[in-house]
């Protein structure tokens, strides 16, 4: 069974998640591209790793290397104005929001030590948000061609998304993640295009929402903690 290190970075800056997540990033490819000629059983292999960050962030747009700058409907100096900060990062997707009451979820896996698929990966991300939903009482769902989590009133309301997904992947080491909102102050969505999709019948909610209820952060993040390892395989450290 595969070790993850668990840290939580509480609030924490944009870039100073993004510079930690890149140094993780590059131990990990180190410690394997080192390690990769010699065999598991050899005394000199160094124990392989891997790690998930949770977080919150300060308001913050970020957006995906195939995004459209477009989908920001702010100019820099309503941003400023705002206290919003905005990145162009390496993810994939489009533009997304991060700001409080939000799990933020930077898993840093080796895949090689898991799965070599990237399309699994994605659909295991979705698939922890979803079986978290469901401790909760709601059924997440998947929307063919729209990466991330979605609910649904089966009655001809709008799809609501609640948990964004972007990724990035260097020798099948990946980083970025997961945005769940959860007591998320949705209004911040009202100035992007969130993730670029424009259609009608599509938009953005939050757990607290949904429950119409106040959600503690810590409870949701034990839960998260529990699918992941659990669909994963792996405990941790």
């Amino acid at each position: 069974m595969q070790k993850v290190v668990f840290k939580d970075l509480g609030i924490i800056d944009y870039q100073k998640a993004w510079d930690y997540q890149q140094t993780l990033l590059k131990e990990v490819i180190d410690r394997k591209l080192s390690n990769r000629h010699l065999a598991t059983t050899d005394p000199l292999f160094a124990d392989p790793r891997s790690y998930l960050l949770f977080c919150e962030h300060p308001p913050v747009y970020t957006l995906g290397k195939s995004g459209s700058l477009d989908h920001l409907l702010l100019q820099e100096q309503d941003l400023t104005e705002k206290g919003i900060q905005f990145y162009k990062i390496n993810r994939g997707g489009d533009i997304t929001f991060h700001g409080p009451g939000q799990i933020v979820g930077y898993p840093i896996f080796d895949l090689d030590l898991f799965f070599t698929d990237v399309h699994k990966y994605v659909r295991f991300l979705e698939e922890v948000i979803i079986r978290t939903l469901k401790d909760y009482g709601l059924e997440g769902l998947r929307i063919k061609g729209f990466t991330g989590v979605w609910l649904s009133d089966n009655d001809g309301g709008p799809n609501r998304k609640i948990c964004a997904i972007g990724v990035h992947l260097s020798r099948w080491v990946t980083m970025h993640g997961f945005a769940f909102n959860i007591n998320t102050d949705l209004d911040y969505f009202s100035y992007i295009i969130p993730c670029g999709i424009e259609d009608q019948d599509k938009s953005v909610t939050s757990l607290s929402k949904e429950l119409g209820k106040f959600v503690a952060i810590n409870e949701v993040a034990e839960k998260l903690k529990y699918h992941f390892s659990n669909l994963f395989g792996f405990y941790y450290l």
